[in-house]
């Protein structure tokens, strides 16, 4: 296999831009990811309440967490950039004790479940009127499961279609706490009604069915809020007192790092070190699964930043097998699903997942889109209602494939490229930049 090969046929655009790939005859090199996306949307919110300023280093650089930026300072919220693109420093001043502001215009939260979620639950507390819509994508994911766990903590919210999908009208007002069940493990909707507990009388008592991740819960410990959390329940007083700021440096983005460890595991040549990698244990279910088909993965270096740990990860070429995915560690690896189905490609035998239905309420239907990209690349892969079937051992060739608008399917059909026999060829592959805008740049370093 010779040079991998990255074209652009085309300027990126809202509407198009494709790139193509060719086999490389080796994966080698460091890559320095960007900030964690998860971590950064809280990291802006919370600090936007809090009294005081704070620096907030390496934050994630896609759209999505820009959206969150913009939003905030449609708020009133005075957000100050500087540092470089791929990895900015954000400057907040908190609106303490003086509140947010009602925005003079309609909130736009473009492709980002998250900040439109968070910002919901914040924003039901709120003594003013907000208007919070996004794109296509965004206006036909499912809201009810924001507007009715506020509904009984008191909130006046609306939505399209029936109170199921964006845009939304917040009518703010003060609420009252709850003890609540989350139906669905869903870290958006649990920070959401966090968030929401926060201005709220009355303690706000959380019982979640599988823990989700808790970027959440340790900022707000971090910053002086009264949480406690025990096995899967969180109990949350209200606030006597704004929040203490908090600057904080954001580890790397494990979603991210989960394109080259798949890529180094499944590489017949490769030899992958990513650095300052977090490893929140509600998030490192790839690792885990990767570990389970066999791949040669070590960590190294663990520390902790910001009250999260991390570390460096190496990834060496692996002999894979099939496994059998479900049940409590889907939440911890739910993004890195669509990456991690190329090593079960890959692998000797059958992989399967289950349990999984969120990805179909993702960016795209991740259950469909996988299904079909994966298959036009020659992958013997079968869809489930909540999951898919993978049989592993097969020979993938390059051809034409779709994007579906979801960045997480653009990149993992780039790791595809890198083993498939022939050109691939991606359409709409800018959307990568909604969370990795240097991921096509840093691929490009690691391939020879």
């Amino acid at each position: 296999m010779g040079k991998t090969i990255i074209k652009n046929y085309s300027r990126f655009s809202a509407k198009a831009g494709t790139k193509t790939i060719k086999p490389c005859h080796r994966l080698k090199g460091e890559v320095v990811l960007p900030g964690d996306k998860s971590i950064s949307h809280r990291a802006i919110i919370l600090n936007s309440l809090a009294k005081g300023e704070a620096r907030i280093d390496n934050f994630a650089p896609g759209q999505d967490c820009l959206a969150t930026v913009k939003c905030l300072r449609a708020l009133g919220v005075k957000i100050g950039k500087k540092g470089s693109q791929d990895s900015p420093t954000l400057l907040v001043s908190g609106a303490g004790e003086e509140g947010l502001k009602e925005a003079s215009n309609v909130l736009d939260a473009q492709d980002s479940g998250t900040t439109m979620r968070l910002l919901g639950g914040l924003l039901a507390s709120q003594p003013f009127l907000s208007v919070i819509t996004g794109d296509a994508s965004l206006r036909n994911r499912p809201m009810g499961r924001l507007i009715e766990p506020l509904r009984l903590m008191g909130a006046e919210i609306w939505g399209r279609g029936r109170d199921a999908f964006a845009p939304l009208v917040i009518k703010g007002k003060e609420l009252r706490g709850m003890d609540f069940t989350l139906p669905v493990p869903s870290a958006q909707i649990k920070s959401a009604i966090l968030l929401a507990g926060l201005f709220a009388r009355g303690d706000t008592v959380l019982h979640q069915p599988i823990p989700s991740r808790d970027h959440t819960e340790r900022m707000l410990k971090r910053m002086g809020a009264s949480l406690e959390s025990q096995g899967n329940s969180i109990s949350l007083q209200p606030l006597s007192s704004p929040l203490i700021s908090c600057s904080l440096r954001i580890p790397g983005d494990i979603s991210s790092a989960a394109y080259f460890l798949v890529a180094g595991a499944v590489h017949p040549n490769a030899r992958i070190v990513i650095r300052g990698c977090g490893i929140n244990p509600t998030r490192t279910g790839i690792i885990d699964i990767l570990l389970a088909m066999g791949a040669r993965l070590k960590i190294d270096n663990e520390r902790w930043e910001a009250g999260e740990p991390l570390a460096d990860i190496v990834v060496e070429s692996s002999e894979l097998k099939g496994v059998e995915v479900g049940g409590d560690i889907i939440p911890r690896l739910i993004d890195e699903i669509p990456v991690l189905a190329i090593a079960g490609c890959v692998a000797r035998g059958k992989t399967v997942i289950r349990n999984a239905g969120e990805l179909r309420v993702k960016e795209s239907d991740r259950i469909a889109t996988v299904v079909s990209e994966f298959s036009r690349l020659g992958a013997i892969i079968e869809p489930l209602p909540d999951g898919m079937v993978i049989y592993g051992g097969r020979a993938l060739s390059g051809t034409e494939v779709d994007s579906h608008l979801d960045h997480r399917l653009a990149m993992s059909l780039a790791v595809a490229g890198l083993v498939a026999q022939g050109e691939t060829t991606i359409k709409h592959a800018q959307v990568a930049r909604v969370s990795y805008p240097a991921f096509w740049q840093t691929l490009q370093q690691v391939a020879h």
